[in-house]
């Protein structure tokens, strides 16, 4: 695929394009038994339900995700919540057709107050256990936005926000092949003026520059991002790192993401 016709998830907006309706393999007659003494008016809330369920499910993903770390995580997602994850603990969530600007990844040494406020050390997204939003860097990403672009999923981990856990991002379907890992010694190598307790920020993060942040779209590869791609070659290290980091697999997919692979 040509660089230009790369969707980054980050930057994909929500759509109110409205797609056709096609159930070629489903009879209608199948789904409903309308008499034909009721009201056809009292079905349309009905039929307008069932419509709108069968097209969130059609090409709905599941994700897996598991803990192999030796240490507990709270896994978060958004969309999707969060949940605590001992070693080899498992957590699955999915992620209807059209879902865009979608992530995960884990949070390390949660604690939680007697009112239920939790505090991380790395990933935190507000004090919740069940995430709302995104999380506070640094943190590993599993991003991914699901049938776009010819019906395609568009998947990728990202330092962009820096690293605390290694990952790995694969698909869980025979359809597609694609792995993408992210597993160096980020952490233990992380440049002084980007390190945290628990984790190696992004400069982005750090700097709040123009250079590292790239918000005008016009920005190339720095010294701190170099060192992410080094070690994480197909990981996102600074925004228009497209062509390298962002991988598809054919909408339909099944997804699986693993700490401490």
């Amino acid at each position: 695929m040509a660089p230009s016709l790369y969707i980054n998830p980050r930057q994909l907006q929500l759509q109110s394009t409205i797609k056709p309706i096609l159930l070629r393999h489903i009879q209608f007659s199948q789904l409903l038994c309308i008499s034909s003494t009721m009201n056809p008016f009292k079905t349309l809330p009905t039929l307008s339900f069932l419509f709108l369920t069968l097209l969130g499910l059609a090409h709905a993903a599941t994700f897996d995700i598991r803990n192999n770390c030796p240490y507990t995580v709270w896994a978060a997602a958004s969309p999707g919540g969060g949940k605590r994850l001992d070693q080899g603990q498992t957590w699955q969530i999915s992620a209807a057709s059209g879902t865009t600007q979608a992530r995960i990844w884990a949070r390390t040494k949660c604690n939680f107050d007697a009112s239920g406020k939790v505090s991380c050390e790395t990933g935190d997204c507000g004090g919740v256990l069940e995430c709302k939003g995104y999380g506070k860097a640094p943190n590993t990403l599993a991003e991914y936005a699901i049938d776009q672009y010819e019906h395609q999923d568009f998947i990728d981990i990202s330092n962009i926000d820096g690293f605390n856990v290694p990952m790995e991002f694969s698909s869980n379907s025979p359809g597609c092949t694609r792995v993408i890992k992210c597993t160096a010694d980020i952490v233990g190598q992380c440049p002084n003026e980007l390190k945290v307790p628990g984790g190696c920020n992004g400069p982005c993060p750090v700097f709040n520059t123009e250079e590292h942040c790239c918000n005008s779209g016009n920005c190339g590869p720095t010294n701190f991002s170099r060192f992410f791609k080094e070690r994480c070659p197909d990981a996102y290290s600074y925004p228009k790192d497209d062509p390298t980091s962002l991988f598809t697999c054919p909408t339909g997919t099944n997804y699986k993401v693993i700490f401490c692979p």
